[in-house]
C-alpha cells in the first residue's frame, strides 16, 4: 500500500509562489516517474509536470518557465516549486507516481490564486 501526501497549498495573490512536496510512504519501489497533476472545476485533469528516473522533465506550455519539478529519491518526495501564479492556476494539484506495476495518486492540495 503506497501513499502519497501532499502539501503546501494554500491562497496566494497573483504574482505569488508556493512550494508543494509530495510524501510517499509504504512499499515503494521501482518508481519510474512522479508527476503533478491538477484538475480545475468544470475542467479535464491535466498533467502539469512530470519527472522520469533518469531526471527527465516535462511541463504543461502554460506553466513551462514558471514552475519547477524536483525530485529527492533518497526520501521518495516530489516537489514543485510555482512562481509568478496566476489565477488561472486556480486547482486542486495531485500527486501520482507510477511503476511498471502500480499507479499511486495523492489526494490532492487546493491552490487558489487570487487577482
Amino acid at each position: 500500500q503506497v501513499q502519497l501526501v501532499e502539501s503546501g497549498g494554500g491562497l496566494v495573490q497573483a504574482g505569488g509562489s508556493l512550494r508543494l512536496s509530495c510524501a510517499a510512504s509504504g512499499s515503494i519501489f521501482g518508481i519510474n516517474s512522479m508527476g503533478w497533476y491538477r484538475q480545475a472545476p468544470g475542467k479535464q485533469r491535466e498533467l502539469v509536470a512530470a519527472i522520469t528516473s533518469g531526471g527527465s522533465t516535462n511541463y504543461a506550455d502554460t506553466v513551462k518557465g514558471r514552475f519547477t519539478i524536483s525530485r529527492d529519491n533518497a526520501q521518495n518526495t516530489v516537489y514543485l516549486e510555482m512562481n509568478n501564479l496566476k489565477p488561472e492556476d486556480t486547482a486542486v494539484y495531485y500527486c501520482r507516481l507510477e511503476s511498471r506495476t502500480w499507479v499511486a495518486w495523492g489526494q490532492g492540495t487546493q491552490v487558489t490564486v487570487s487577482s
